[in-house]
């Protein structure tokens, strides 16, 4: 048995030699990256160097920094702590974002299913089995027992040789159906951070024109009161107390929809933070909380397109198609398999009878 062994690993190692010897081509298209666009500007004149400014404590100029590249966590430019918080938040509990990450994990489990059909597959069986003959007929062994165990094993190796490179073709095609997921991750969580961002500036947008339609109000009213009593002293007519009064109408009546928008964007916030409305975010959002960023970084145009999630999986929908060409080629040739097997071995044990 240990020669008949040593022999069938041989043939194995042979197998494997000639195969990596054969596997030198692959049969399709080699996928090439797109060159980027040859263009350095998005608009025909240069762009200004800095924007416009005004008196507002928050109404400094920001520069352009041409050519320089995007943090990860733009979000953090703003200096909020709240909008740091709750955007990490979301990011841990929202089932989308979860979802696409396991989709991501199963397309790199299939990379690795099929990278495994580069290795010899191994098949090994061991059936054990426990007989009795009657003491009328002659006993199978040759110790004349009745009562015996015989077990066998067996090992077989197969392995197909990947001539025409069939094998690495569905691994690029997949890999790159795993590349093309991961991008599609990039994509959701870039644009559940844009989405929160979005919501939260909304939301102090109308935080302060509540607040300024509440002094708006206080003002017509004040206002109100004084001509009323000029009316009362005669220095003013009821036209003039008639107009201010539906001027005050006028502003309280744009305070509710306000009202309503505010808390819609609260729902907004809590949806895409993965709580239930009625809960609601901690987080609460004003303009004088929100710090602009001095330095605006602007990528090129090529850096945009490799930085750009939805570019980049499209791409690789493209690589995989691409891929798929030299799969179907390779299955319209033959193909190429060796077997080994190692004999059976059988084991006789005689059991003692009772």
């Amino acid at each position: 048995m240990s020669n008949q062994v040593v022999r069938w690993f041989s043939v194995g190692a042979s197998a494997l030699a000639a195969a990596m010897l054969l596997a030198s081509c692959a049969v399709g298209p080699d996928f090439l990256h797109p060159a980027a666009p040859e263009v350095s500007g998005y608009t025909k004149e240069p762009p200004a160097p800095r924007t416009s400014s005004s008196d507002a404590p928050t109404g400094r100029p920001q520069h352009f920094a041409v050519g320089r590249d995007i943090p990860q966590e733009w979000w953090a430019l703003f200096k909020s702590p709240a909008l740091n918080s709750l955007i990490k938040q979301s990011l841990d509990n929202n089932p989308t974002l979860q979802s696409a990450i396991a989709t991501l994990r199963a397309a790199k489990e299939q990379v690795h299913a099929q990278e495994g059909k580069y290795f010899p597959l191994v098949q090994a069986n061991f059936n054990p089995t426990y007989q009795r003959t009657s003491a009328a007929l002659a006993p199978i062994p040759a110790s004349s027992a009745s009562i015996f165990a015989l077990d066998t094993a067996q090992v077989q190796v197969s392995y197909t040789l990947d001539v025409w490179g069939l094998n690495r073709r569905t691994v690029e095609s997949l890999q790159a159906q795993a590349d093309n997921q991961r991008f599609q991750v990039e994509a959701a969580y870039l644009t559940l951070a844009a989405n929160v961002a979005v919501a939260a500036i909304t939301e102090a947008s109308l935080r302060g024109q509540i607040d300024a339609t509440n002094e708006l109000i206080s003002i017509n009213t004040k206002m109100l009161d004084i001509l009323r009593h000029q009316l009362d002293a005669g220095y003013a007519n009821r036209n003039d107390v008639a107009l201010q009064e539906a001027a005050l109408a006028q502003v309280k009546a744009t305070l509710p929809p306000l009202r309503k928008a505010l808390a819609q964007q609260r729902d907004l916030l809590a949806a895409l933070a993965g709580i239930y409305p009625s809960q609601g975010p901690r987080q609460t959002f004003k303009l004088s909380d929100l710090h602009l960023p001095t330095d605006l970084p602007v990528s090129l145009p090529s850096q945009l397109i490799e930085q750009r999630p939805d570019v980049r999986a499209a791409e690789e929908q493209l690589h995989s198609a691409s891929a798929q060409i030299g799969v179907a080629t390779a299955n319209l040739l033959p193909s190429f398999t060796i077997n080994a097997k190692c004999p059976s071995g059988e084991f006789l044990n005689q059991v003692n009878q009772l």
